[in-house]
């Protein structure tokens, strides 16, 4: 958003996204002339005018309709170009969620959101902090033989969103430990010397960590998430099994993000009864 900005500012700068708009569109001054129904010397106006007089409300708009700018941009009041159409339709967006690790999709997003908090509720035990074990152990079945090259393809991306300057928060319902602990339901017939082994990287790197990788335990009695991301102010996104539904809208992004902050704001296990309560769960495994 441009801020604090006078008149001979406003006008200058509307001068120099026009003319930019125009290049973008490969379009020329006869042509918005003629799509805007204006005199091409007012177009030619609008563009060399070194005053703080700026068109008529009509004109930005016909403008921006034409070359496909919102005129919020034309004006100086928002940073992004995309006409109103192009955000309401890429607000929310699907995605296809192949069942292979980090996919390119999600590595990207993590990419963009570098610097940002990141909130995550997995699916199950998020993959970045798996050991590669774990990670052969669940991807055997649906991926067979390329599971070692898949693991290790994927291992440098893992890598580089526990070294990112991203915050992660991450929040999971207390049976999901609890299960793996056990073996039983979603990871029954894991050797127990992969959990053992999985829950001592657990404990290493939510010490080595925090603050910056903060873990939470909710009471899934009490409160319930779909598996959910979120990547910063950028956008957030609900995994649906097969697909991702990204938004981009500030309210969805928000109202995820609430929801989130609720989980964390209402966990029974904060990131600083983390440790203390997966050693418990270690002594537990048989």
């Amino acid at each position: 958003m441009v801020i604090n900005m006078n008149k001979i500012e406003r006008s200058d700068l509307f001068r120099t996204r026009l003319a930019a708009a125009i290049a973008l569109a490969g379009s020329n001054q006869s042509a918005l002339a003629r799509a805007t129904g204006a005199d091409r010397s007012t177009i030619s106006q609008a563009l060399s005018d070194t005053g703080a007089r700026l068109p008529n409300a009509h004109l930005v708009g016909a403008c921006a309709a034409h070359l496909g700018v919102s005129t919020d941009w034309l004006l100086g009041l928002s940073d992004r170009p995309e006409s109103a159409a192009f955000l309401a339709s890429s607000a929310m967006t699907f995605t296809k969620a192949p069942r292979a690790l980090i996919d390119e999709q999600i590595f990207a997003w993590h990419q963009e959101a570098v610097g940002y908090k990141i909130r995550h509720v997995p699916a199950a035990l998020p993959d970045m902090l798996k050991t590669h074990a774990m990670l052969e152990w669940e991807y055997s079945p649906h991926l067979g033989r390329t599971t070692t090259q898949a693991i290790n393809a994927s291992q440098d991306r893992l890598d580089w969103m526990r070294g990112s300057l991203s915050d992660y928060e991450i929040t999971l319902p207390m049976f999901e430990l609890q299960s793996f602990a056990a073996g039983t339901g979603y990871y029954r017939g894991l050797p127990a010397a992969v959990r053992i082994e999985q829950m001592d990287h657990l404990l290493s790197l939510t010490e080595q960590l925090y603050p910056r990788l903060r873990l939470y335990l909710f009471d899934a009695r009490k409160l319930y998430s779909a598996p959910i991301t979120v990547f910063g102010p950028l956008l957030a996104v609900v995994y649906a099994g097969g697909h991702y539904m990204a938004f981009r809208d500030r309210e969805r992004i928000e109202t995820l993000t609430t929801h989130f902050d609720d989980l964390v704001r209402e966990a029974s296990f904060t990131a600083r009864d983390i440790p203390e309560h997966l050693h418990m769960l270690r002594t537990q495994i048989r």
